[in-house]
């Protein structure tokens, strides 16, 4: 990449730290939906942020461009990944640890009979279960469906589901049992092989960092044989590598 392209990303990344999380959040939002046609990046926002985080970038969403978020995804998403986005982001969800156990192993059996016991997949309850219970209870559901058909719940909406629609569910799952473990995966994928995803990495790192960023770096450490910092710098030059590698703070 040039130095050219580079000073481009240095002032993208400075002009995203700028705002608010929120702001960040709705920036991005924004663009992945109505500029770079990024429905992966939008999805993975909206899909790993807790309710009240939700509810701020709603409202910091429409104050900033003058219309709901809700609008833009009505317009630019499809089926089921449409509906899971809009139930995701408008449900209101317990944000707590406790969990019920008796309704997670219930909702366990639910899923399983909604698609890896019958031909065809009711995704109807996929929706409303990812959309309406807390991390923590999905968190305990995946246990619970890996105790007693003895895969995960990762595995089986893999078997049940695709594309986008796929993809939001993994997110939210993934982030409701170790968001620092999917990001540290999100991050890799951004840096592995030929070339770097300059908006993954961007996104990611500059969200994160006041959020989950050390464990973030635990786990990519722990999975990887590396360091966050050191893969960023042998992917990264100049400014914007200097300005990431100061927000993911010492090498660690």
């Amino acid at each position: 990449m040039t130095p050219c392209n580079f000073t481009v990303l240095s002032r993208t990344a400075v002009l995203l730290w700028m705002h608010d999380p929120a702001g960040r959040d709705a920036t991005i939002v924004r663009k992945c939906l109505t500029v770079d046609a990024n429905i992966q990046g939008a999805t993975e926002v909206i899909c790993s942020r807790t309710p009240s985080q939700l509810q701020h970038l709603r409202q910091i969403y429409h104050s900033k461009f003058g219309t709901y978020m809700e609008h833009d995804i009505e317009a630019t998403t499809f089926g089921d990944h449409k509906k899971i986005l809009l139930a995701f982001l408008t449900t209101p969800r317990h944000e707590g640890y406790e969990v019920n156990r008796e309704i997670a192993q219930q909702d366990a059996k639910f899923l399983y009979k909604a698609g890896e016991k019958k031909l065809g997949t009711d995704e109807k309850a996929f929706i409303r279960i990812f959309s309406e219970r807390s991390a923590a209870h999905l968190a305990a559901i995946s246990s619970y469906y890996h105790d007693m058909y003895g895969h995960s719940l990762e595995k089986a909406v893999k078997n049940e589901t695709s594309g986008h629609f796929a993809y939001a569910l993994l997110t939210i799952v993934r982030c409701a049992e170790h968001p620092g473990k999917y990001f540290a995966k999100v991050l890799h994928k951004a840096m592995k092989g030929l070339g770097t995803n300059d908006a993954t990495l961007i996104r990611v790192i500059v969200t994160r960092t006041e959020i989950d960023m050390q464990y973030i770096k635990a786990e990519y450490l722990k999975k990887y044989r590396k360091t966050l910092n050191d893969a960023v710098h042998s992917e990264t030059s100049g400014h914007y590598r200097d300005f990431l590698l100061q927000l993911l703070g010492p090498n660690v």
